[in-house]
């Protein structure tokens, strides 16, 4: 049996399609399904049994046969406030379940998160002596980093596998509203004519021109798979294209998606995203590629086509 933790929720998904495109239906799902749109992420996948988190820990003790636990359940708000909620959720859960894991001898692999660079000021390297340099801009960032910190502490890193991921994107990400990719919500946007993005707020990027590394879901499930089938590599890695486009990309790529030419305009940012927002991010894929994942990614504008074509327009979800 494999575990997935957030398996309702946007990657968790995913991954659970993915394990079943491989004929990989034992799977146990730890999940709050109230939203129905995270309940329809899963509803047409191949699932063994659903349990919320507090159950699933109240049982962690007593499971048996369990092969794998990939642990994508997280609170993966960036404006979330509760410091002690995120430091419970994220952190520490994140640990109970790797000290579980290493103690009956289950692989296991977790979801870290590229807002641990902060504002990229140190790079963007996935070498883990360079942990203690990186400053996240907010507190789900820092709540990631913590566990980031405590594995390599612990040296667990030689033993589990972590993933900083950029900007995912793709097909189960309804239920994120205001977190959801830019692309979800420039759709409807684009089919009326025009598509708003923020301003720029800082000197070297023009508005719309704020760079960042997009990564379709279905590359992301595929790193995470290839990793599963080969246990003896582990360690903290990047996980993005290693390349850098713009929010203007972006937008003329749903653009072209529809049919048409693009249309774009600049809108004030709030105030309090102003000085916790990333710039430019691009994600150092050496050690990636070096532990043997040599798959293309795909290219955004492909990404885009399928994800507005085949899902967005007529809200389908994988299955």
């Amino acid at each position: 049996m494999i575990v997935v933790t957030g398996a309702g929720g946007f990657i968790g998904s995913a991954l659970v399609w993915a394990l079943n495109q491989r004929g990989i239906n034992d799977i146990l799902v730890v999940d709050c399904l109230d939203d129905a749109n995270k309940k329809a992420n899963i509803d047409n996948l191949n699932i063994t049994q659903v349990v919320d988190k507090h159950t699933f820990i109240k049982q962690l003790d007593n499971l048996n046969n369990i092969d794998a636990v990939f642990h994508m359940g997280a609170c993966s708000s960036t404006m979330e406030t509760d410091a002690e909620y995120l430091q419970s959720n994220n952190t520490d859960y994140t640990e109970t379940l790797a000290r579980w894991s290493l103690k009956n001898n289950v692989r296991f692999i977790y979801a870290s998160s590229a807002a641990t660079y902060g504002d990229g000021e140190q790079g963007y390297d996935d070498d883990i002596d360079k942990l203690d340099t990186l400053k996240p801009l907010n507190l789900y960032g820092h709540s990631k980093h913590n566990f980031d910190i405590i594995a390599r502490d612990n040296g667990w890193l030689d033993k589990i596998t972590g993933f900083k991921f950029f900007n995912v994107f793709g097909p189960n990400e309804y239920h994120k509203g205001k977190m959801a990719s830019v692309i979800l919500h420039a759709l409807p946007q684009a089919q009326k004519g025009e598509v708003k993005l923020f301003k720029s707020y800082k000197d070297g990027f023009e508005d719309g021109w704020q760079l960042r590394d997009f990564v379709y879901v279905k590359d992301v499930v595929a790193v995470m798979l290839y990793f599963f089938d080969n246990p003896n590599k582990n360690g903290l890695f990047n996980l993005g294209t290693g390349v850098a486009r713009s929010f203007y990309d972006l937008a003329a790529g749903v653009f072209k998606a529809l049919g048409k030419e693009p249309n774009i305009t600049y809108i004030d940012m709030p105030e309090s995203l102003r000085d916790k927002y990333q710039y430019y991010t691009k994600a150092e894929i050496s050690r990636l590629r070096q532990a043997g994942y040599t798959s293309k990614f795909t290219t955004l504008e492909d990404a885009i086509y399928e994800y507005v074509q085949e899902y967005l327009l007529n809200f389908r979800h994988l299955s």
